[in-house]
Parts: structure tokens; sequence; C-alpha cells
């Protein structure tokens, strides 16, 4: 991680000519975990401009995958400022930990962060910066791990969160057996085998919750593209209203750098949606 720190110092202080966002690095206690955590959050162009001081941005989170950080997005997609000044909303990209999965684990009470990610960061975010504070202006998606949480924690709390995504999200923990420390957190598969459906993607779906927007997207050479058409599927037959998209590409940065816009542009969509509705007399 500390190689990427004076790219990361770079990309805090330099503006592009093309964008006029700005990048911020800030710290976000944690009550439920006891610890700060870092979290870098992307401001438009306008935000700092006078005339629109009393103006108030959606927000989306943006969950990194296993072993990332808070950074990763920032550094590997530094678009990402470009993004934010096309549709006009706020960045947050939060740091799940290694391998949290974003889940209160059911057998470490130390790893707390769907707590931290749904309730705590989103919290604070709207304390200290002009955010629209209800599910009408957010939106979480992420890729991999963080596609598993976007999806996880949108429908687990669809009350604060108006729209959700997943790019290249492991969607179906059956295809992650024996990996990526999930039996750290919920138990491995024999002892604990339910945990492994009730704490997936897949298996928040099932619970009722408000109408949601939702983006799903995987690359065709993905190895966790079964499980996301596992889910669109379900989807289907449950007739929650989503859009799914395959494309051709990998498991890597080639395609969510990629995947980001597209997502970004359909929660742009969503927000200005909403805000029509409130406008409609």
């Amino acid at each position: 991680m500390k190689q990427y720190l004076p790219l990361l110092a770079l990309l805090l202080t330099i503006t592009t000519a093309a964008s006029a966002a700005t990048v911020d690095s800030i710290a976000l206690p944690s009550r439920s975990m006891n610890k700060d955590l870092r979290c870098v959050v992307i401001k438009p162009d306008s935000y700092a401009k006078k005339k629109h001081a009393q103006k108030r941005f959606p927000v989306v989170y943006l969950l990194h995958g296993y072993s990332g950080w808070f950074s990763n997005w920032i550094i590997r997609v530094p678009e990402l400022k470009e993004l934010s000044d096309r549709e006009q909303v706020l960045i947050v990209c939060p740091d799940g930990g290694y391998s949290s999965w974003y889940w209160d684990s059911p057998i470490d009470s130390t790893s707390r962060y769907e707590t931290y990610i749904a309730q705590e960061v989103p919290q604070q975010i709207d304390q200290q910066y002009r955010t629209i504070p209800d599910r009408s202006g957010r939106a979480i998606t992420g890729l991999s791990m963080g596609g598993h949480g976007g999806i996880y924690l949108g429908f687990r709390h669809a009350a604060f969160f108006g729209a959700c995504g997943s790019m290249s999200g492991a969607v179906d923990l059956s295809y992650s057996v024996n990996k990526y420390d999930i039996a750290k957190r919920i138990g491995d598969t024999v002892n604990h085998r339910q945990n492994w459906y009730l704490y997936s993607a897949l298996g928040a779906i099932d619970q009722p919750s408000q109408s949601l927007a939702v983006i799903i997207d995987c690359g065709l050479d993905d190895h966790l593209l079964q499980g996301n058409r596992n889910l669109h599927t379900k989807m289907i037959e449950r007739k929650i209203a989503h859009d799914y998209i395959e494309r051709p590409g990998k498991h890597d940065w080639n395609y969510w750098r990629n995947a980001v816009s597209y997502q970004l542009l359909f929660f742009g969509k969503f927000f200005q949606a909403e805000a029509r509705k409130k406008q409609t007399p």
C-alpha cells in the first residue's frame, strides 16, 4: 500500500484542466469497531461555487474489492473526478477492510462493516458535506467483493439507499468456497452452511424491501459470470426490476474503469428522476 501514497497525494492536490472536481482524504471513526478508517470523497466542480452554496448533492458510495482499500478507486481510475463533474454527484470511497465482505460478522464481533458502511459512514458524510440526506440521493455499488457489498447492503438497507449496483460482483458465494477469507467472516460450509446463502447478495434479495433502482454488470470472461447470471435469473423470477449487462471483459481494472462510467450514468438518471418527483406539485 505504501507505494501508492505519493500517487494518492498527487491526485489529491492536482486538478486537471478537464476537471475541476476536488478530492478529500478524511478519517471516519467507527464506534461499532472502535477505530478510525480512511475515506476518499470526490466533490464535483460546482460544489465550491458560490452560486451553488446552498445546493445539496446526491452521493454514490463506491466500494473496493477483496484486498483493496479506500484509495483503490481514485488511484486506479482518476477519471472519477471527471465522472463526478459529469453527473454532479459526490463519490465516496470508504475503507471496507482487507476482507470484510461488508458484513457484520456472525462469528467475529470485531468485524462490523455492514454497520460501518451502511450507517456510520453515510451519517458522517451527511454531517460533513452538503448531501441529499434521504434515499432519493443515495446509491451504493462496487467491484467484486464490493459488488457483493453493493447488492447486499442496498437490499438490506433499502430504506436508506434508493439505488444499488454491482460490477463483477461475487454475488453468489457458492463460487468462492474456501477462498478470500469468507470462512473467517461467516464460518465454514460444514457447521455454518446456511450462512453462505443468507450472507450472500443472492440471499439478500429474498428480504422484502422498498423498490430500488438496480444495475448489475459482469464481463464475459469473468470467473464470477455464472454467479451473476444466477442473480439475474432469480431477480427475473421474483419480478425485481433491474438493468443487467454482460460485455466483453475480464475480472480486472480495464473492465471496472469502463463499467463505472455506465454505473454512474445509471445512478445520475435515477437522481434526476427523483429530483423531478420532488418538484412535481
